[in-house]
């Protein structure tokens, strides 16, 4: 796996601020949407298809290819985002987020939207779905890996803790999953409204291997993952502490942005933060 040049940095840094005006604009044509958890999790995409997973947009279907299940799939507008720049679709799809009969629904599903590699939008399945993926790369005896990315708020579901279970009974080492722990959900700080805390040490007596990063640090974000491969016996989960909104000092930290379109007059104040 690469180190991050200074070039790097700054490329990823680029496109990550591109991607965030991407986000923005589109919830904002659809006049609905999730922007604050699109903004916070996009780092971690722009750092896994650029210089992570093993992906091909002419051949997205590739049976070897690595597997991404986005499972707080309400923030899609991120994964549309790096798909779109990644060139699994053209750019121009974007004009068409949450629109009838459109390619990019409100959540991915996988029969519509080339590059998803599973259907979610019910928050706590998509763990369950990754543990079958990274059960069946074993059995093939294929080196292709699954990473998952997961809410902190979609961790108060318990489907979330069986899965984990699994993939710690099974030894899923080819499993990596992201918790995009920015503090807020729908309706207030995770814990008030019902707390994960402490959040490793929970991970950790599932029998995970855990790491913590800062989730918006290319250069951490890229140490955690190799770490996560060079891990044998147990899957790993990367805590990547975010900021909800990142990029767009109005929308940091505020828990109204969590569903909430802008409007013209906020788009371009957005669009003008994000220079």
């Amino acid at each position: 796996m690469p180190v991050l040049s200074n070039a790097d940095l700054k490329e990823l840094s680029s496109r990550a601020v591109s991607m965030r005006r991407d986000i923005v604009k589109m919830v904002h044509q659809a006049a609905s949407g999730h922007p604050g958890g699109a903004l916070s999790i996009i780092d971690i995409l722009v750092i896994l298809y650029y210089k992570v997973m093993q992906v091909d947009p002419l051949n997205p279907t590739d049976r070897e290819r690595d597997r991404l299940v986005f499972s707080k799939g309400h923030a899609c507008p991120a994964l549309y985002a790096i798909l779109a720049d990644r060139g699994f679709f053209p750019p121009a799809y974007l004009e068409q987020f949450r629109k009838i009969d459109s390619p990019l629904q409100g959540h991915p599903d996988m029969r519509k939207t080339p590059g998803v590699d599973f259907s979610t939008g019910s928050l706590g399945q998509g763990l369950s779905a990754a543990n079958g993926m990274a059960l069946a790369a074993r059995l093939d005896g294929s080196p292709r890996r699954v990473y998952v990315v997961l809410g902190d708020g979609e961790i108060q579901e318990g489907q979330i803790w069986e899965a984990a279970l699994t993939s710690a009974h099974y030894r899923l080492d080819n499993l990596t999953a992201f918790l995009d722990n920015n503090g807020l959900q729908i309706d207030g700080w995770v814990r008030d409204v019902k707390s994960v805390e402490p959040v490793a040490p929970k991970w950790k007596a599932f029998g995970w291997n855990v790491l913590e990063c800062d989730g918006h640090d290319y250069a951490q974000l890229l140490e955690a993952i190799q770490r996560a491969r060079a891990n044998r016996g147990a899957p790993t989960i990367i805590i990547a502490h975010t900021v909800k909104g990142k990029g767009i000092p109005f929308m940091e930290n505020r828990e109204e942005w969590h569903g909430t379109a802008p409007s013209a007059e906020e788009l371009e104040r957005a669009l003008a933060a994000l220079q």
